[in-house]
């Protein structure tokens, strides 16, 4: 599972701590029975939202002998329970609980089969989503009675956490495992997928087909899947492997420029994991409406409709690249090893979060990984609400809370730290050696280092004790004391949080533009003291220059050393961190500022160019004259789109009026993100000039950035016959204002279409609120998200009044209070 971690600006400026609540202690499930192999037939009622079932699920009891069985079952009816050959089984039924009385004591290894007839309606279903995966109904039905034109009716299941015993009874828990196979039944027009491989494909006489998919492998309960739809089947393949892509026909064009580095990153995972891709096909699907960002279903993920892109976006970055290789690792680490547990979770999910680097970084080089890395730090450093959190913790209010940055950021960043210990060679070699020896089992972190230790040779109970058993992160501040006489340098570091960290830690020494490295050993002690031979008095000593140690550092170099850093370090995020510092002096030092430039200019990383233009305070007029014909140059000239677009945007602050030209030509290139740029600058000094801009626009759907700079003109033109994109892009609109007088104009907008019958674009806005909202609530912009839906229900039942009778508003009021349920 990918958590879509959003930046919201108006989040970010608030200083919320969340209050943990870890009252509970999870243990892992004890298995009483064994899934063995879970048979499925299926249909739906599509319009009514209903599954009709029927299961025969084979077990054994685990080792002691039972007489009864406990399925999990959420919000269905049960018509019939029986064993194999019909022998009519005494149950009870809670609600979520199937409880069955077997007809004799079974012993272990003593398989049965029950039989199960039932309807799923998950629209009965009140179970708790999280921050990671906003609902947890297990199956749901995307415009399923076709009253959005826009939309295809799709049918999509999510199992993670516990949630597919929403569509099927069973053992709802991650140490259980079981082949499968699943007989699905949907007109004829749609298209289905699910685990394993596509057996037969039968036409009924009523319009239906069969289709029958068969798993025989074991995998766990929350990695079944089933998707239906109208999809087009892009077709690849991984030497005999098949590697297919389900999306929407509009997309069929684009599927190999989105997913077409899929067979290279199974290549690439099969070689360092030194484990081939252990399953008969790999298949990925996007469906729409979909509540987290991937999931990691066996052979067959499912990815956010934001993985969508047209060449347009393309040329900028596919923004789903690093989502498509986390999915992809989690077929080794969560499939094929899974974790016996919730707590444990961070055994799948710290290596798919690590997966991305591994990916970024073979096919882009260093500085694009660690770019990567750069914002999962930022994701896991954000709030400090996760300090106080252990890695692998069974003491959590809910299973829900383990999918957050510290499952996944943190423990990402802490992988890296250990790769960094071991060596690669040691590192990988433990990772083959730990998936070998769990393939198809439920697994847990001390079986991780087991693994590790057997191929280092090392003890990594010290590691292990502070980083996955532990929490927090050090906090260091460093000082430097000089010896002219003996040549040395003494770092000395002091821990200032409570509980004392040991690590290793690298330190370079720069002499004439050359670094020398250091590798030293700081003990759990308040300070560590180095003491460090040099030949001429430093230019710069830089501690933990490749930011491997995850920690706070705080160091007081001056703007010279700063200076010296970046022309110096060969490092991303030691450049990163001097332009950071730089572009603070940049007002008041010029050494400080022509530095800014040159790395805007030619730093040979384009995410560092980017960062550098971004950071040019264009308010301040020395800053303007001395960056405008930069910007100009690079705005034309740069090798990459978003370099280019990120200079429009400057100059755009700088002197739109005077840049006016220049945007109108660079609005002819192909990339979205450039053309965004251009509208949004010429927004500025003449509306109708960035309107005929947009009236150029032919796409749809071209994606976040060019639909937030339409719907921003069409809002600001008073143009309603664009409501619809207005109504996809008003939450990131919203987010992104840069004052109250922005807001109130984007609330304007809302005001028209909750006033009004809109209800595609009233779903719209419902929609992202829903999506986002579990991520801002412990926030005040959640509150205020809160605020506005609750006012769009006011402002919607009035009209509805005003409007009497009119089923389409009675039925948007619906809609709105649907969602607000939901939020609140």
């Amino acid at each position: 599972m990918k958590k879509s971690i959003l930046l919201l600006v108006s989040i970010l400026a608030i200083n919320f701590t969340k209050a943990q609540d870890y009252s509970d202690y999870h243990p892992s499930s004890t298995m009483v029975n064994d899934l063995v192999h879970t048979k499925l037939k299926v249909g739906f009622d599509i319009p009514n939202e209903k599954l009709f079932g029927e299961a025969w699920i084979t077990l054994k009891p685990h080792f002691y002998p039972t007489d009864s069985l406990t399925l999990d079952a959420k919000g269905m009816e049960i018509s019939a329970v029986s064993l194999t050959g019909n022998k009519s089984l005494k149950y009870s039924y809670s609600g979520t609980k199937l409880k069955i009385a077997l007809d004799k004591t079974y012993k272990r290894n003593e398989t049965y089969t029950v039989y199960i007839k039932y309807v799923a309606i998950p629209g009965s279903i009140n179970q708790k989503g999280s921050q990671a995966i906003h609902d947890a109904k297990g199956l749901y039905f995307i415009n399923p009675r076709g009253e959005n034109k826009e939309k295809p009716t799709q049918i999509w299941t999510q199992g993670e956490t516990e949630s597919n015993s929403c569509w099927f009874p069973t053992i709802d828990k991650p140490n259980q495992k079981t082949s499968e196979e699943i007989y699905i039944t949907v007109p004829d027009k749609y298209v289905t997928l699910s685990n394993g491989v596509l057996k037969t494909q039968t036409k009924n006489s009523d319009g239906t087909r069969t289709d029958y998919w068969k798993f025989d492998k074991k995998h766990a309960p929350y990695l079944f899947f089933m998707g239906i739809g109208e999809f087009s089947i892009v077709k690849d393949k991984w030497k005999n492997i098949p590697v297919d892509y389900y999306v929407d026909k509009e997309y069929e064009p684009y599927a190999k420029q989105i997913f077409g580095d899929t067979p290279s990153m199974i290549e690439y995972f099969s070689t360092i994991l030194q484990y081939p891709y252990p399953w008969e096909k790999y298949s990925q699907m996007v469906g729409r409406d979909y509540i987290s960002g991937a999931m990691e279903n066996t052979t067959c993920t499912l990815h956010d409709e934001s993985a969508l892109q047209k060449p347009g976006q393309l040329i900028d970055k596919n923004t789903w690249e690093p989502v498509i290789a986390h999915e992809l690792f989690h077929h080794w680490f969560g499939d094929l090893a899974t974790t016996e547990s919730w707590s444990n979770l961070p055994v799948n999910e710290s290596f798919a979060n690590y997966s991305e680097y591994l990916w970024l970084e073979h096919k882009y080089g260093k500085d694009y990984a660690e770019e990567h890395r750069d914002e999962e730090r930022k994701g896991y450093m954000y709030g400090g609400e996760d300090f106080e959190k252990d890695l692998i913790r069974f003491q959590y209010k809910d299973k829900e809370d383990m999918l957050d940055a510290v499952s996944y950021n943190k423990g990402g960043l802490i992988l890296h730290m250990l790769r960094n210990y071991l060596g690669d060679d040691a590192f990988f070699s433990g990772m083959s050696v730990y998936l070998k020896n769990n393939e198809y089992k439920a697994t847990e972190a001390h079986q991780l280092r087991l693994a590790w230790e057997e191929v280092s040779g090392k003890d990594l109970n010290w590691f292990f004790n502070q980083w996955f058993f532990g929490n927090g992160h050090p906090k260091l501040k460093v000082a430097y004391n000089y010896n002219e006489l003996q040549k040395t340098v003494s770092v000395t570091l002091t821990q200032i949080q409570n509980l004392k960290f040991q690590f290793p830690l690298d330190i370079d020494i720069y002499e004439n533009g050359k670094a020398t490295r250091h590798h030293v050993w700081a003990k759990a002690t308040d300070k560590n003291t180095f003491e460090l031979p040099y030949k001429t008095k430093p230019q710069l000593v830089n501690v933990n220059p490749d930011r491997v140690l995850l920690c706070e550092l705080t160091d007081d170099k001056t703007i010279e050393q700063y200076i010296s850093q970046y022309n110096y370090a060969i490092e991303y995020s030691s450049r990163k961190e001097a332009l950071s510092k730089l572009a603070d002096a940049q007002t008041s030092h010029t050494g400080a500022l022509e530095t800014l430039l040159k790395a805007a200019s030619f730093d040979k990383f384009e995410g560092l160019r980017s960062f550098a233009i971004s950071k040019l305070d264009e308010t301040n007029p020395n800053v303007k004259q001395k960056s405008a014909s930069v910007l100009e140059k690079i705005a034309t000239s740069d090798s990459k789109t978003l370099v280019q677009a990120n200079a429009i945007k400057q100059l755009g602050k700088i002197d739109a009026t005077k840049y006016k030209n220049l945007f109108i030509k660079s609005f002819n290139s192909p990339s979205y993100g450039v053309k965004a740029a251009c509208i949004l600058a010429i927004l500025k000094v003449d509306k109708n000039a960035a309107s005929e801009l947009v009236s150029k626009i032919d796409d749809k759907n071209p994606g976040k950035d060019l639909s937030t700079a339409i719907a921003k003109t069409a809002i600001y033109t008073k143009d309603n016959s664009k409501l619809g994109i207005i109504s996809k892009s008003f939450l990131e609109l919203l987010i992104s204002s840069e004052s109250q007088e922005e807001a109130d104009t984007y609330i304007e907008s809302l005001k028209t279409i909750m006033q009004g019958n809109y209800p595609t674009e009233t779903q719209n806005i419902v929609d992202a609120f829903v999506k986002v909202y579990p991520q801002a609530k412990n926030y005040e912009f959640g509150k205020f998200m809160l605020q506005i839906i609750q006012v769009s229900l006011q402002m919607k039942q009035q009209a509805s009044i005003t409007s009497f009778p009119n089923q389409s508003l009675k039925d948007q009021v619906k809609y709105i209070s649907d969602g607000l349920d939901k939020m609140k």
